[in-house]
């Protein structure tokens, strides 16, 4: 499996605060309508396209796992936080709940019909995502979706990631633009990019991007 010092360090900063984090943010759409509907809207996506089930990578103590599996997909989370993992199991026991990194998924080839990474990609050091969205890609099954959110530079066209303080570990905004272009050269074909402004104790605002891997080559 691929590592860093990076996913270490983040690994052990969501480790320390697993237990706060999830009392703050267990379903991190809920509070957002437009999140809540976009991820219902892949939700859909997937049912439609009946390619397999949706890895909700990154997913923290799982409460957007539970939520996608309550819209009636097949969901299972990943994380690299032990502790995260720990907490997801003890709150949701009847779903799965997997240790990994999104730079190496234990995740065979073309096994998902959908991919979920909300928030997930920004603390990824910019050198490294696109081996990251390569992973995306290779996971997902011809037809299959992938949704992300994360935070987005006032610029949509700037191609560098701008780090910022994020309060758990260093973190990155990344243009739209920039987003859709890893996703592009993954083989990844774009369906929807949306905005949306930060809401009230949020500093920056929100990128979303909706992806379909072809059925052809």
């Amino acid at each position: 499996m691929i590592e860093s010092s990076s996913l270490d360090t983040t690994r052990a900063a969501y480790d320390a605060v697993a237990t706060l984090y999830a009392e703050l943010f267990r379903d991190s759409v809920e509070g957002h309508p437009l999140d809540r509907a976009l991820v219902t809207a892949f939700a859909e996506h997937v049912r439609d396209a009946d390619a397999g089930p949706v890895a909700d990578l990154g997913c923290g103590p799982g409460g957007v796992t539970a939520r996608l599996a309550s819209l009636g997909v097949t969901a299972f989370g990943v994380d690299a936080s032990p502790a995260m993992i720990e907490l997801a199991r003890r709150q949701y026991p009847d779903l799965r709940f997997d240790e990994g990194s999104m730079l190496a998924l234990d995740i065979a080839d073309g096994a998902l019909g959908g991919v979920l990474a909300w928030y997930s990609i920004i603390h990824t050091p910019p050198q490294d995502l696109s081996v990251v969205f390569d992973e995306f890609a290779r996971v997902l099954a011809p037809g299959g979706h992938l949704l992300l959110g994360f935070f987005a530079t006032d610029d949509d066209s700037a191609q560098s990631a701008e780090p910022f303080d994020h309060k758990v570990s260093l973190a990155y905004r990344l243009s739209l633009d920039h987003v859709a272009d890893l996703a592009s050269k993954a083989g990844l074909t774009e369906i929807s990019r949306t905005r949306r402004e930060p809401g009230e104790n949020e500093r920056f605002q929100h990128g979303r991007l909706l992806a379909r891997k072809p059925t052809e080559p």
